[in-house]
């Protein structure tokens, strides 16, 4: 294996906190190969950009010669992690948890070494647990100490309601690390107390303690609030090439380097470099998101795809034209309402959004705003329509 001092430093880059750093040190001299654990609760079907700072972390240690364990909280995902929750989650259905399983399975190998990975299920203990385990392992906490998280005690000083089962999710999430006998686990800064959790648990398990490391948490696309679906700030790991290039050209300018940090493969070195450029205005802006643009879509639809990206980018934004293929949509009529095309053509998915859209000027045909919703376009052979910056289609009368 690598020397230890070259591994911690490759561990620390970009961490938030590694708790205690010297006990790291202690068990890799000690064990040599760790045990990592990342768990993940399948509660929603994708994989955003948010969830690969974590990920990326894991294949550092993977490539360092490291066991990482990604544990799929299929029985945690029942409850729901209460973590800057202001009110309980719904709970989620046995089924929709095992299909968004399935598909972070597949998103995750898009990072991590599939052959170095073991995949890993919490239901395989939680779900067998006899009563008198339960009352074992809840005896280990006490409700004061709960209260001690900002998220609880806000609920709890505002009158919001708190479940039981709550309070059980951390103690769930560390006594995984006492049944996976876990080295060291990651986390986002978030789950800092389930995190510490787990090494009191393990200890009064009689199991030597985990190290803790956290990672910062992304900001979305909005440059305010942490990457999430729910929020729609974030930049899935399958969406489309032609997606992710656009969403990472719209980023605030001031998350240009925390990206390049946090999310892409680059050097920490030629990191340095384009940021010193940057700061120095050697680099524009535009030109250094082009650059963070072409890394992610490389890394996650290869090097054509990236190219390619980054040609029709440049066509559209630069020369103000037409990406040289898009779909077309055919139409069997001399006029059609704008309205219903937008619909029809797939490129909206109701006739609200499409009026929204118009309304907010992100709609044209054939280059020219249209800026009423009741708008009848005139079909004569080839025409472009465009909705947003990056949404283009061929209309094409039958």
């Amino acid at each position: 294996m690598m020397h230890i001092d070259k591994q911690i430093s490759l561990i620390k880059q970009n961490t938030q906190e590694i708790i205690p750093e010297e006990e790291l040190i202690r068990k890799i001299k000690r064990k040599g190969s760790l045990l990592v654990k990342f768990g993940v609760d399948p509660t929603t079907p994708d994989i955003h950009l948010g969830h690969s700072v974590i990920l990326l972390k894991l294949r550092t240690f993977q490539d360092l010669g490291h066991k990482v364990v990604l544990l799929i909280g299929d029985f945690t995902a029942r409850v729901g992690d209460p973590s800057g929750r202001i009110k309980t989650r719904k709970p989620l259905s046995v089924k929709e948890i095992s299909l968004n399983a399935k598909t972070y399975r597949e998103q995750a190998f898009k990072i991590l070494d599939a052959t170095k990975t073991i995949i890993d299920y919490n239901s395989r203990w939680l779900a067998k647990m006899s009563f008198s385990q339960v009352l074992k392992l809840t005896s280990r906490y006490t409700v004061a100490r709960m209260l001690e998280r900002d998220d609880f005690s806000l609920r709890y000083r505002n009158n919001i309601s708190i479940g039981l089962h709550e309070f059980l999710y951390p103690l769930m999430q560390a006594y995984d690390s006492v049944a996976l006998k876990a080295d060291v686990e990651i986390g986002g800064t978030d789950q800092k107390f389930n995190l510490l959790l787990g090494r009191d648990i393990q200890r009064d398990y009689g199991q030597s303690s985990q190290v803790i490391i956290t990672m910062p948490i992304l900001e979305g696309l909005d440059g305010k609030e942490k990457m999430s679906k729910s929020l729609g700030n974030y930049i899935g790991v399958t969406e489309a090439s032609s997606e992710v290039y656009g969403k990472i050209m719209s980023i605030p300018d001031e998350l240009i380097f925390r990206y390049f940090r946090l999310v892409s493969v680059l050097s920490r070195e030629e990191i340095d470099t384009l940021e010193k450029d940057f700061k120095e205005k050697k680099l524009h802006p535009k030109e250094a998101k082009k650059k963070l643009a072409l890394e992610i879509v490389r890394f996650y639809h290869g090097e054509k795809e990236a190219n390619y990206q980054d040609e029709r980018f440049e066509k559209i934004f630069s020369q103000k034209g037409v990406p040289p293929e898009i779909s077309s949509h055919f139409v069997n009529t001399d006029k059609i309402w704008v309205v219903e095309l937008l619909r029809s053509s797939g490129l909206v998915s109701s006739g609200s959004e499409a009026k929204r859209l118009i309304q907010q000027g992100g709609v044209r045909w054939d280059g020219e705003k249209v800026k009423e919703v009741n708008s009848i376009l005139s079909v004569k052979r080839t025409h472009t329509l465009q909705v947003g910056k990056r949404k283009f289609l061929e209309i094409i009368k039958k």
